[in-house]
């Protein structure tokens, strides 16, 4: 009994394989590039030799690009991210109260109460703070984005960096270079700043209690796990399979859909790697909004519409269970 999970976010496509168990079987992390369809395809074709002949029982998907994915690959259910990050994160310890992820592009808190989300918070409105700002900035310094976290635990001097805006942030950390601070002192004032930034901003007003679990790709930075556990005063754990919790939480999801409703599993298979796909787009006229709808065709058939305000388009696609 397999599962299927997949997460299309601005930044990065995950899709992950887990037995009934939710033991991970197959993890795979493809950059996006703002092409999410090419992104699924790309994952698919790494999957297919190895995997073509597995039965897949269920399949979710959950992220931005979720409802694009569901139609494309045959999901039997949708869900935001919010839910599939608690569901991941309470399969691996029932104690979980707070869930601090920070993506490539975003950033969110999540707090749970007796294993129910009781509220959230997300950042989708500046970069500072999130994967692809560091990823900048660790290019700019010419440091390797894995080792940018460990160049923080061998800072000598406090530093301090601007943290709420991206671009003051960078003129920030060149305006110390010119000072001649080290960059382990630059990179370590940097992580305190963006941990400062996101308690400041998505946490504001949050009650934070452990346990606290940090994922998203953010997370593989130990200088910025350090900074959250100095300025909270506590363990924060970064769990196993970090950067595709929310995959994993949408194959727990389906596991559980297609056990209750005894449904068979929509998923079209892995044969999708190799099917042609294409986008069209047409004006509605049904109203004066007059949407720009998206149709989108593969293998000489309508697979989804998207891009509607009223649903009119969007209800023709595959009835999922949101």
């Amino acid at each position: 009994m397999y599962y299927m999970g997949i997460d299309v976010g601005s930044v990065s496509t995950d899709i992950v394989i887990v037995d009934e168990n939710i033991n991970l079987i197959e993890s795979i992390y493809l950059r996006t590039k703002g092409r999410p369809i090419d992104a699924i395809q790309e994952g698919f074709k790494l999957l297919y030799n190895k995997y073509k002949n597995l039965k897949i029982n269920a399949v979710g998907t959950t992220g931005s690009g979720r409802k694009i994915a569901a139609s494309i690959v045959g999901a039997d259910i949708i869900k935001n991210e919010i839910t599939t990050h608690a569901v991941a994160s309470l399969n691996v310890n029932k104690n979980v109260r707070t869930i601090i992820e920070i993506g490539g592009q975003d950033s969110k808190i999540i707090l749970l109460n007796n294993g129910i989300v009781s509220d959230f918070a997300m950042n989708t409105v500046c970069a500072a703070g999130t994967g692809s700002f560091l990823d900048r900035q660790a290019e700019r310094l010419d440091i390797p984005i894995e080792h940018f976290g460990n160049y923080a635990l061998k800072s000598k001097s406090h530093v301090r960096i601007a943290g709420r805006c991206a671009v003051f942030a960078e003129s920030d950390m060149i305006h110390k270079q010119q000072l001649g601070y080290s960059n382990s002192d630059i990179i370590k004032g940097l992580c305190d700043a963006l941990v400062r930034n996101y308690l400041s901003n998505v946490a504001k007003g949050k009650d934070i209690q452990g346990d606290i679990f940090f994922q998203g790709g953010v997370a593989a930075n130990i200088g910025i796990k350090t900074s959250f556990e100095e300025v909270l005063g506590c363990n924060v754990i970064v769990p196993p399979n970090y950067k595709v919790m929310g995959a994993v939480g949408s194959a727990i999801l389906a596991k559980e859909y297609i056990e209750k409703s005894k449904k068979i599993t929509n998923f079209k298979g892995f044969n999708l790697a190799n099917t042609n796909f294409t986008s069209k787009s047409f004006e509605c006229t049904g109203c004066s909004n007059r949407c720009e709808v998206v149709k989108i065709l593969g293998s000489n058939e309508i697979v989804g519409f998207f891009g509607d305000r009223c649903g009119k388009w969007n209800d023709k696609n595959s009835n999922l269970s949101a």
